[in-house]
């Protein structure tokens, strides 16, 4: 069970805050207090300053903390951060703060804040040592309201309590409009404290777990996680950085595996939308017959077996991202449908009448050519033109070989955090073996490839001999450049397209047959070297002049020459 967070007692009357921290202290909290607003935030601030050291003289882990009193828990007592500073008296005459008062409190803070640090080490998921502040409203320099304001702005995670003796309903839902979970009127009840404070502590440990979380989606789902450093994928990681920002359409192109859903997960996790939700809707995995239920929802009644009222995924995503992927799969009724939500931002419910608003922003992927299937008549051309404002296409990665060892080490790393296995790497064969396969399933069959491998494998290496045989003797499917042939095959060499031997043998000049070989071996010895054309040209065993040469003359020096 997790700690109870620090509790700071923010007022200005020295005996009020002192009673509270030896209260709270009995119940088992561990306390400071500070003597007004701008106490409290010095302290915050010196607290979340890197480097602050425990005062001087004070003996780490029991130093009580400057001004404190006996009484407190967690090894250190109650403390006034500025006890000689001006205080209220009973009858409610201030005194004005003396010339350098800002500079004591910041001084003393800097020495509060070290000794707390070496009594109670900061807990990394905790922001600042202080979970929860308990504030007087009415306080000389910087009250309590002026302190919630801070706290929204500086000091989100802290979760606050108002007290005062001069309880009014304007100053209540003010205090509850800026983050406050309850309001206190002096004198203070203690089981109304208990309650108030039992509640403040829970809902800091639900932010604190929210934050968490959404930090471990980032780290899940960052552009960071990308894996790729092929100039194609630079280009995605780009493009992403570029349209994240703003509410415009994407759409995602490539093969299934290619790793859509990540890019569209790295647009939302860089969006203002982040804090919104990220709901993935799939055309292809819902019968036809329920797909615009799903999407657009549903009313009572609309149809046989709509026994509730059902929100769909459009609401589901309302302040978010909604992911639609394979939307070359969506039906014409469908693709109808979604015209109208994408131009003007509304929908019906399915069986309604009543038009809702969408504020959602859309990122559609396809697996298939959508001007293709234009083209073909089973695709709404307006709808097409619509979606492709931002078009993001992710090339397969049988194009991208150079990428293959980054991606395998990068999935041997997370498989063995996963498994608690230590295998160090893969060795030289099986990295070969990676390359020469064509991956008609992508980056998510090498994942899979590679999860299995960890698995399975009673070694600190993963060798040829931890991999799927299918990838180390693949007897069919897609091939690249870097296939071997069934004659080639025997001789251990590598099988490119020749034209002179395609049909047995077509005389030609000998000159001539040697074009298309020797142009797929430079443009495979580009790719696995992720166009470094000086490692390629050393490899190659020719000069880079030479290299340069003929990629002019085989048109490689663009996407669309090494197409050709």
């Amino acid at each position: 069970m997790a700690a109870n967070p620090r509790i700071l007692i923010v007022d200005d009357d020295p005996l009020v805050a002192e009673s509270l921290a030896e209260f709270l202290a009995r119940e088992g909290y561990s306390t400071a207090t500070a003597g007004d607003g701008q106490e409290a935030l010095a302290l915050l601030d010196a607290l979340a300053t890197p480097g602050n050291s425990p005062a001087p003289g004070s003996a780490p882990g029991n130093a009580p903390a400057a001004g404190s009193a006996p009484g407190s828990a967690g090894g250190y007592a109650p403390a006034n951060i500025s006890p000689d500073e001006p205080r209220t008296s009973v009858s409610g005459h201030s005194s004005p703060a003396p010339a350098g008062a800002q500079a004591k409190t910041s001084k003393k803070s800097k020495a509060v804040a070290g000794t707390l640090r070496a009594a109670e080490p900061q807990s990394p998921s905790s922001a600042g040592v202080f979970g929860v502040i308990i504030t007087d409203v009415n306080m000389p320099r910087c009250g309590g309201m002026d302190l919630l304001k801070a706290l929204r702005k500086k000091h989100e995670s802290i979760v606050p309590i108002v007290i005062t003796g001069y309880g009014k309903i304007e100053s209540a839902v003010e205090a509850v409009k800026l983050g406050a979970v309850d309001y206190l009127t002096k004198p203070i009840v203690d089981d109304e404290l208990r309650i108030a404070v039992s509640k403040a502590v829970r809902q800091h440990s639900l932010l604190d777990e929210n934050r968490h979380l959404r930090s471990q989606l980032a780290q899940r789902f960052g552009l960071e996680n990308l894996v790729g450093a092929d100039y194609r994928m630079q280009k995605v990681y780009d493009l992403v950085e570029a349209v994240a920002s703003s509410k415009t359409t994407v759409l995602i192109e490539g093969e299934s595996g290619t790793g859509k859903t990540m890019i569209a997960h790295a647009i939302h996790a860089r969006s203002p939308r982040s804090a919104g939700p990220f709901v993935t809707f799939s055309c292809g995995a819902i019968p036809e017959t329920l797909l615009e239920s799903e999407l657009f929802g549903h009313v009572k009644g609309a149809f046989t077996g709509a026994d509730t009222d059902k929100p769909g995924k459009i609401l589901a995503a309302e302040g978010g991202t909604l992911f639609i992927d394979e939307i070359n799969s969506a039906t014409p009724a469908l693709q109808l449908k979604l015209l109208r939500v994408l131009q003007e931002r509304c929908f019906e419910p399915v069986g309604s009448t009543r038009t809702l608003s969408a504020d959602v922003r859309f990122v559609l992927a396809t697996n298939q050519s959508l001007r293709d299937l234009v083209t073909a008549g089973s695709f709404r051309e307006d709808l097409f033109y619509r979606i492709n404002v931002v078009n993001i296409h992710l090339p397969p990665l049988r194009d991208r070989l150079g990428d293959i060892p980054l991606l395998a080490e990068h999935f041997l790393a997370k498989y063995c955090r996963e498994t608690s296995k230590t295998i160090t790497h893969l060795t030289e064969d099986a990295l070969q073996a990676l390359a020469r396969y064509a991956w008609p399933g992508n980056v998510r069959e090498l994942e899979n490839a590679v999860e299995r491998a960890v698995v399975l494998s009673r070694r600190p290496v993963l060798g040829v001999e931890d991999l799927p045989d299918s990838i180390v003797c693949p007897q069919a499917g897609p091939r690249s450049a870097l296939t071997l042939s069934a004659a080639d095959a025997h001789a251990g060499g590598m099988n490119v397209r020749c034209p002179a031997l395609e049909n047995g043998w077509t005389a030609m000049p000998l000159v001539e047959a040697l074009i298309e070989p020797e142009k797929q071996i430079i443009l495979a010895a580009l790719k696995a070297n992720g166009w470094n054309r000086q490692e390629t040209a050393r490899q190659l065993n020719i000069n880079r002049t030479t290299l340069y040469k003929k990629i002019k003359q085989f048109n490689l020096d663009t996407p669309e020459g090494f197409a050709a």
